[in-house]
């Protein structure tokens, strides 16, 4: 076996989103695992919580089943990173690797965007950037 190297491409910050039944408890449940709030939303039925660099999010009544979330441009602290692949640049890629997208991003954008798709088995991932286009 040889060790051919191989470039890839940062998807950003990893986290889990989470559909939860009620938000309260969750961040009860999560708190005593450890877990401490990052962005407090509960007024508007979500937060973000981290552990370390693990990150869930907790969305309730937002989408259904629960997601693989990359934020490009975005480290693990939600910080704008110089250099990322475009969400629309990562698009065309996946598209030109023959991957169906459940939601497009506008092509001629140039702000904050998001694409979905699933994987073979059904688990839906999510690509939401939240900043500019690098320049």
């Amino acid at each position: 076996m040889t060790n051919t190297p191989r470039t890839t491409q940062s998807l950003g910050c990893f986290s889990m989103s989470l559909s939860v039944k009620d938000l309260n408890a969750s961040v009860a449940f999560y708190t005593a695992l450890g877990f401490e709030m990052f962005h407090d939303h509960t007024a508007q039925n979500y937060c973000i919580m981290k552990n370390g660099d693990h990150v869930i999010g907790l969305f309730q009544g937002m989408f259904e089943g629960n997601i693989l979330t990359f934020n490009p441009g975005w480290d693990q602290n939600a910080q704008k990173v110089d250099a990322f692949e475009d969400i629309r640049d990562m698009q065309l890629r996946l598209k030109k690797a023959g991957i169906s997208l459940i939601k497009e991003a506008a092509p001629d954008g140039q702000g904050p965007d998001h694409i979905l798709l699933t994987d073979p088995d059904g688990n839906t991932i999510m690509f939401d950037q939240h900043v500019e286009k690098p320049s």
